[in-house]
């Protein structure tokens, strides 16, 4: 089975977290935490920076690397390192996604996330 190495960014604010729906493909309104695919040459670091410029129009300081999520889906193997991360400039503007939302522990639950971003949600309530 292919593998495929994402970087997840765990935006947190004020107890609270930011997510976002997508807006396309197989997994279609499932809610996820923003970042994408490690580029040749680039350190996970900078291909969370790289990412979230090009969906959300944000600079952020990526903190600290928080897990990483090993999750099988039915075509390929997803490896998702997940950095805590704050916004240094911009607006979080949705480029690539349809809808975005500020989360707290008591809201983390009331969206329906991709399989593999739902099972850090605990540990989540911890940066919270």
């Amino acid at each position: 089975m292919k593998t495929i190495e994402v970087v997840a960014a765990l935006i947190v604010h004020e107890g609270r977290i930011f997510a976002t729906r997508r807006g396309y493909g197989d997994w279609k309104g499932y809610w996820e935490f923003p970042g994408g695919k490690i580029e040749p040459g680039e350190t996970p670091e900078e291909a969370l920076r790289r990412e979230i410029r090009e969906e959300l129009a944000t600079e952020i300081r990526v903190e600290r690397h928080v897990t990483t999520i090993e999750w099988d889906y039915p075509t390929f193997h997803l490896s998702m390192r997940c950095f805590l991360s704050s916004v240094e400039s911009g607006s979080l503007t949705l480029l690539e996604h349809e809808a975005a939302a500020w989360l707290d522990r008591a809201s983390l639950n009331s969206v329906k996330w991709l399989p593999a971003d739902a099972t850090i949600l605990n540990e989540i309530e911890n940066l919270l």
